[in-house]
Protein backbone atom coordinates (compact mmCIF):
# COMPACT_ATOMS: atom_id res chain seq x y z
CA UNK A 1 0.00 0.00 0.00
CA UNK A 2 1.55 3.21 -0.78
CA UNK A 3 0.94 6.40 1.29
CA UNK A 4 0.71 9.92 0.39
CA UNK A 5 2.13 11.78 3.17
CA UNK A 6 2.47 15.94 2.80
CA UNK A 7 3.24 18.16 5.28
CA UNK A 8 3.58 22.53 6.32
CA UNK A 9 6.17 23.77 7.71
CA UNK A 10 5.93 26.85 9.18
CA UNK A 11 8.03 30.14 8.26
CA UNK A 12 10.04 30.01 11.74
CA UNK A 13 12.16 28.13 14.49
CA UNK A 14 9.49 25.45 15.35
CA UNK A 15 8.26 26.87 18.71
CA UNK A 16 4.68 27.10 19.19
CA UNK A 17 3.34 26.17 16.16
CA UNK A 18 3.18 22.15 15.08
CA UNK A 19 4.06 21.00 11.83
CA UNK A 20 1.94 18.55 10.53
CA UNK A 21 1.92 15.98 8.65
CA UNK A 22 -1.53 14.75 6.57
CA UNK A 23 -0.79 11.16 5.74
CA UNK A 24 -3.22 9.62 2.56
CA UNK A 25 -4.07 5.98 1.49
CA UNK A 26 -5.78 5.35 -1.76
CA UNK A 27 -8.68 5.29 0.34
CA UNK A 28 -8.26 8.74 1.38
CA UNK A 29 -7.24 10.27 4.45
CA UNK A 30 -5.48 8.22 7.43
CA UNK A 31 -4.75 10.62 10.24
CA UNK A 32 -2.47 13.68 11.15
CA UNK A 33 0.44 13.73 12.69
CA UNK A 34 1.58 17.04 14.78
CA UNK A 35 4.63 17.51 16.21
CA UNK A 36 5.91 20.16 18.53
CA UNK A 37 8.94 20.74 21.00
CA UNK A 38 7.21 18.80 23.68
CA UNK A 39 5.41 15.97 21.86
CA UNK A 40 4.38 14.44 19.01
CA UNK A 41 0.25 14.31 18.50
CA UNK A 42 -1.78 11.52 15.99
CA UNK A 43 -4.94 12.45 15.24
CA UNK A 44 -7.04 9.70 13.13
CA UNK A 45 -8.98 10.94 10.34
CA UNK A 46 -12.52 12.64 11.07
CA UNK A 47 -11.41 13.56 14.88
CA UNK A 48 -10.55 16.34 17.16
CA UNK A 49 -9.20 14.47 19.78
CA UNK A 50 -5.84 13.27 19.39
CA UNK A 51 -3.26 10.60 20.77
CA UNK A 52 -0.10 12.08 22.62
CA UNK A 53 2.86 10.55 23.05
CA UNK A 54 5.84 12.55 24.32
CA UNK A 55 9.46 12.67 23.19
CA UNK A 56 10.64 10.28 25.76
CA UNK A 57 8.14 7.55 25.18
CA UNK A 58 8.56 7.97 21.81
CA UNK A 59 11.61 7.16 22.11
CA UNK A 60 10.84 3.63 23.89
CA UNK A 61 8.13 2.88 21.26
CA UNK A 62 10.38 3.55 18.45
CA UNK A 63 12.99 0.75 20.58
CA UNK A 64 10.21 -2.14 20.31
CA UNK A 65 10.38 -1.72 16.60
CA UNK A 66 14.32 -2.85 16.40
CA UNK A 67 14.54 -2.49 12.31
CA UNK A 68 17.64 -0.54 11.31
CA UNK A 69 18.06 1.89 8.77
CA UNK A 70 20.09 3.83 7.23
CA UNK A 71 20.19 7.11 5.93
Amino acid sequence: MAYDVKFSVPPRPLGKTDISFVIRTEDGILGTLKISKGALVWFPKNTTKGNKVGWKKFSEIAKEFPRAETR
